[in-house]
């Protein structure tokens, strides 16, 4: 991502633990036992068939205990967890109530077939200790090979057989790092920083209003020569970026190029609470309130309250909502949103592998009475074409631009108590008027190309399609 923009990184959000998960790293070598191999007494060595018997019953007995209990752990365990749609979770008091076209259940006789027999078998261990010892064996790298990579490998490999993109496995590091990308509250600087395309260095993009970047005097197109000493010209972005983030009421030196000073500047900027905007807003000529939403993270109903408000105070008579390139987020956040725009009834409802159907509800107290015009494209995804979706179906607005993208399914997160987790699509998500748009996306009211040669003379089409038809809404 040389070119994008993002955040230092946002706060871990703790995941509650529900299934028990534990592995233990092998300190031992591989044996060298080949697959099938059957194992015969040394040469020399004295042998009894009835000790060996013995032990045969015996390690059989142990081995079937053991694995009865470790079943057992496994399924008698609560499966408590947080349902995601793209980023975060779902309200946990939405209404349950069966859908028309739950699953019923049928007498299908002892003899039916499970869909697919466990992989967890003895088979499948004594394969995976051959791969282990060939690896060992004949990789020219093997001894930078750990443990951990592998048994992660293996667990990202199951997920990935599924062959469903948004099905995955997550290691702590990578669990830390979506939770942080899901929240928009996280411990820095308040900047956006991307790649310098002359230098290749780490840049400020951008600053946020109020933050301690701005504070410390940090400006857009400072070029980041160091960060706490350390030279920047062989790091990548990611790196730059976890070194910049961190504890509360910690500092972070950055060693910056600016243009027109002679010599380096050395700036400590302190590192607080931030949250990361997701919501601008502004009047537009003839009071038509302008409200653009990035993404639907946990700060950004209160970030869309602020500006809906800010905007009626001063007199908004209509209004342009921007959905454009949003890829979605936390469900939860965007029923809150739809509250304040939508009259009552259902905002969007899922429903499961089994028909399970969950209803998320608006109550209408807020219901918005203003012309309303939003605006869509084909990067408008999941969270976003949810809210696009239930105000076309209750006819509380137009829309313009192009075919969304067409996500209409919903993930969950299971956490493990050993700090992994999961994510699984679990679900259908309908519009309040029952259709299922993954793979085809939502229509706008009215088409319109973006036109990107407009663009570079500063006219977004687009927009200025969306304010005339406000205008038009406004005076008619």
């Amino acid at each position: 991502m040389d070119n994008e923009k993002k955040t230092e990184g946002e706060v871990i959000q703790e995941v509650q633990n529900s299934t028990d998960f534990s592995s233990s790293n092998r300190d031992e070598q591989p044996t060298g036992a080949n697959f099938n191999e059957t194992n015969t007494p040394k040469k020399g060595s004295s042998f009894s068939i009835g000790t060996f018997l013995l032990g045969v019953v015996v390690g059989a007995v142990v081995s079937t205990c053991v694995f009865g209990v470790a079943i057992a752990m496994v399924r008698n365990t609560p499966s408590t967890v947080t349902i995601m749609t793209n980023s975060k979770s779902e309200k946990s008091s939405a209404s349950t109530k069966n859908s028309d076209n739950s699953a019923e259940d049928t007498e299908t006789g002892d003899d039916e077939e499970e869909q697919y027999d466990s992989v967890v078998n003895e088979e499948t261990m004594a394969k995976l200790q051959l791969l282990e010892e060939t690896i060992d064996s004949y990789y020219i790298d093997s001894d930078s090979v750990t443990t951990k990579t592998l048994q992660d490998g293996m667990y990202e490999g199951m997920l990935d057989s599924l062959g469903d993109v948004y099905s995955v496995y997550y290691t702590e590091e990578e669990l830390a790092d979506f939770m942080e990308d899901t929240n928009g509250v996280y411990y820095g600087i308040g900047a956006y920083i991307s790649t310098d395309e002359a230098t290749g260095l780490p840049i400020i993009a951008g600053v946020f209003d109020g933050s301690p970047a701005q504070e410390a005097g940090l400006k857009e197109g400072d070029i980041c020569y160091k960060v706490d000493g350390e030279i920047t010209e062989s790091m990548a972005l990611d790196e730059f970026v976890s070194k910049v983030k961190g504890e509360e009421n910690t500092t972070v030196v950055l060693t910056i190029i600016r243009e027109g000073e002679s010599d380096y500047l050395d700036i400590e900027v302190e590192r607080r609470q931030i949250d990361a905007p997701t919501v601008k807003y502004e009047m537009k000529e003839g009071n038509i309130g302008y409200i653009q939403i990035t993404e639907f993270d946990s700060v950004t109903s209160d970030q869309f309250t602020e500006a809906l408000v800010t905007l009626k105070e001063q007199g908004m008579k209509g209004l342009v909502l921007d959905l454009r390139s949003n890829p979605g987020g936390n469900l939860d956040t965007v029923v809150e949103i739809a509250n304040q725009l939508l009259p009552k009834g259902t905002v969007v409802y899922t429903v499961d592998k089994d028909g399970n159907r969950v209803d998320y509800d608006c109550d209408g107290k807020n219901e918005f009475e203003l012309p309303m015009v939003v605006l869509v494209n084909g990067y408008s995804a999941s969270a976003s074409e949810i809210l696009a979706g239930a105000i076309k179906d209750y006819d509380k607005g137009i829309l313009v631009g192009t075919t969304t993208f067409g996500k209409g399914i919903v993930q969950r997160i299971i956490p493990f108590s050993d700090g992994t987790a999961v994510k699984l699509t679990v679900s259908k998500y309908y519009t309040p008027n029952g259709v299922n748009i993954h793979g085809t996306g939502i229509d706008p009211d009215v088409e319109i190309e973006y036109d990107a040669e407009a663009a570079k003379e500063g006219v977004d089409n687009q927009l200025e399609k969306a304010l005339e038809l406000v205008g038009e809404e406004i005076d008619g």
